[in-house]
This record gives structure tokens, sequence and C-alpha cells, in this order.
């Protein structure tokens, strides 16, 4: 009986991973919105560290600089306040330590190249869809992400 035992090992009981630390890219994007509903769930589900993120489009940031460094820098901190209301709900939905990072670029390229290394997650989430022209349709931002990530990503629709 001993020996049948030992090839046999119990079975885990519970989840097969929990999550460290959880990136989330965030944008006006009703996909993105779920991605981040997803994470702070998760996030909360693991007691993981929540790290949201927000990328000043390149394309946007060569519009407001030939407008006005004043136009650029409120369109930062357009996007500072909305981070800090994620953050906000992250919290009082029970997200234990929440960060946000704003950073500026094409956003899959952006994230893999910049963030990922920065915050160093160990699960990216991701919508599928992108409130920027070309990027609407899936094989764009979010299929970047999801080719060039070196860790998880989960893409949400």
């Amino acid at each position: 009986m001993a020996e049948h035992d030992q090839q046999h090992p119990k079975k885990i009981e519970g989840k097969v991973y929990d999550y460290k630390r959880i990136l989330v890219g965030v944008d006006d994007s009703p996909d993105a919105q779920l991605a981040y509903q997803y994470a702070v769930k998760q996030a909360k589900e693991d007691k993981s560290e929540l790290v949201i993120v927000s990328i000043l489009e390149e394309q946007d940031v060569n519009v407001f600089t030939a407008l006005s460094k004043e136009m650029l820098d409120q369109q930062r901190s357009g996007i500072q306040e909305r981070l800090e209301s994620y953050r906000k709900t992250a919290k009082n939905s029970g997200v234990k330590s929440v960060k946000t990072i704003i950073a500026e670029g094409d956003p899959g390229e952006t994230i893999v190249k910049q963030v990922i290394p920065q915050v160093d997650p160990d699960l990216v989430i991701v919508g599928s869809l992108s409130r920027q022209g070309v990027a609407k349709y899936f094989g764009s931002q979010a299929a970047y992400v999801a080719k060039y990530s070196p860790v998880s990503v989960l893409v949400v629709r």
C-alpha cells in the first residue's frame, strides 16, 4: 500500500497560482474598463499588488506639444486624475497595495519595453480594444503585448 501511495501524490487543493504583482493597462475603452475590473478582482483574491498604467500615446503627445506645453500638461493632469480615481476604487474594493504609472509612447511597445521591466509583474491584463484609430481592432496593441510580453497576459473582451 505504501508503494502505491508514493506513485499517486496527494492532489494540491486550491489555486494553481497566486499572483504577487498584477499590471493592468487602462484607457477610455469599455474593454479597458473590464480589464481593470478583472484586475481588481484578481488582485483582491490573490492579495497581490496592483499597478495601473495609462499611456499618453505618441500621436497625442505630438499634437499637444505642437499646440502648446500647457495643453500637454492638461492632458497628463487628466490622465493622473483618472488613475487616482482607479487607485481609490481599487483600495476601497479591498486591494491592499495599488500604484499608478503614466508612460508615453506607443501603448503596446511602451508596456512591453518600458513598463513591464520597471514594474516586474507576473501577470499583465489588457483590454482587447483601444480607443485609438487602427488599434480598435484586435491585432494591434493588445496583440503586441500578448506576443512580446515576457510574462503571462490576459486579454479581456
